[in-house]
């Protein structure tokens, strides 16, 4: 039998195989995320990579906001440390919370509460694991803030160090951030244009970059009695304790290119240990104070990107009564990162033990600052030029 083979019938096989394949490659393709595509609440902005000195990426101006180039150059994230066993410094201003308003038990929960947050409502977290990247927009007033409140074991959960604010209160004023815990998030507590909070007493740790960030014109808050560690597990040197302000190299996509005038905020009673400085004060910052902090610099180097408790690159600090121990070279620095910036600032009754660390006590490399003959070093001389007044 002669086999007869119908051209038609077979060009129709190639073509639909041809067709499905291809439909077949289009939905993988729309369907095949990575793990790190997944979004959360908002979306992705990124800010220019950092540049100079080691000035940290300061993220987008929204929710989940990470940084251009994160992942480029060297460096990395630090290994965990263990938990802080020194006690958070006690002393004034302390704030108590009245009696709730509204109580929740879940990250759903959490996260209405706050959607639907007014003047004078107070939010208590009851024990547990709330997970997710949490926003605040609403804003207290002066006479009736706002609320946050919990215990230790009441924990903000950010789901990952890479990405993402854990909680984020964003042109919300007047809040009250008490007694709770956060961690494992790129950023723990981010504040953008917040005026007259106070963030108290949480425990802040197994952050990806910096613990607690005031910037974008945040005026007038006060952040006390917090214990911070555990910072730059995702990169080093980004692992700031507390930081104020932005770096020039962020002004663009923070602030729409406007020195960012985080103006009048306390540092007050923390006890820190970072990757990075334990409170990084940026340039076009002024009239903060930082007093009575306790620093543990046993884990700062940051890539070898930073050397000191805290760098001053602001106007007219007052820089009091802190104790250190342990850091890569100095106690304090100061330096112009904008012209006429480091300026004015006053140091005075801290204690400072450079333990092996080789530099000084308080390294004014701007000048015009006041170093008072009240702060006392081990291991070091107070300053590198000039004397104590």
């Amino acid at each position: 039998m002669t086999a007869r083979i119908d051209i038609k019938f077979v060009l129709g096989l190639l073509v639909g195989a041809v067709v499905v394949g291809g439909l077949v490659f289009l939905v993988t393709g729309l369907g095949g995320d990575d793990g790190d595509s997944k979004k959360t609440a908002g979306s992705e902005q990124v800010s220019p990579a950092p540049t100079g000195g080691g000035d940290e990426g300061d993220g987008g101006n929204v929710d989940g906001g990470g940084d251009k180039g994160d992942d480029e150059g060297s460096g990395g994230g630090a290994p965990k440390g263990e938990p802080l066993s020194t006690p958070v410094p006690d002393g004034p201003g302390k704030i108590e919370c009245p009696r709730p308003t509204k109580t929740v038990s879940d990250a759903k929960g959490l996260q209405q509460a706050l959607q639907g947050a007014g003047p004078g409502d107070v939010i208590k977290m009851n024990p547990g694991t709330y997970q997710g990247k949490f926003v605040a927009t609403a804003s207290g007033t002066p006479q009736k803030p706002i609320y946050l409140c919990g215990t230790e074991e009441s924990v903000i959960d950010g789901g990952g160090i890479k990405k993402g604010y854990a909680l984020h209160l964003n042109k919300a004023s007047y809040w009250r951030l008490v007694g709770f815990s956060v961690q494992n998030s790129q950023k723990g507590v981010m504040a953008d244009t917040t005026k007259g909070s106070v963030i108290q007493g949480l425990n802040v740790h197994d952050i990806g970059d910096e613990g607690i960030h005031l910037r974008n014109f945040s005026t007038g808050n006060t952040v006390q009695y917090n214990k911070v560690y555990n910072t730059g597990l995702r990169r080093e040197k980004f692992g700031e304790g507390v930081y104020l302000g932005t770096a020039q190299s962020n002004w663009e996509s923070v602030t729409g290119g406007r020195m960012d005038n985080s103006d009048g905020n306390i540092v007050r009673g923390n006890l820190i240990r970072a990757t990075a400085e334990a409170i990084d004060i940026k340039e076009g910052t002024s009239g903060g104070k930082i007093l009575n902090n306790v620093f543990d610099g046993s884990k700062t180097g940051g890539d070898k990107h930073n050397d000191s408790w805290v760098d001053v690159k602001g106007n007219g600090y007052l820089i009091e009564g802190n104790k250190g121990t342990k850091t890569p070279l100095d106690g304090f620095q100061t330096h112009e990162i904008v012209d006429g910036w480091g300026r004015g600032n006053t140091f005075r009754n801290n204690i400072i033990n450079l333990a092996g660390g080789g530099g000084v006590g308080i390294n004014d490399t701007t000048g015009g600052n006041t170093i008072g003959c009240g702060n006392k070093v081990t291991g070091g001389k107070l300053t590198k030029k000039g004397t104590c007044s």
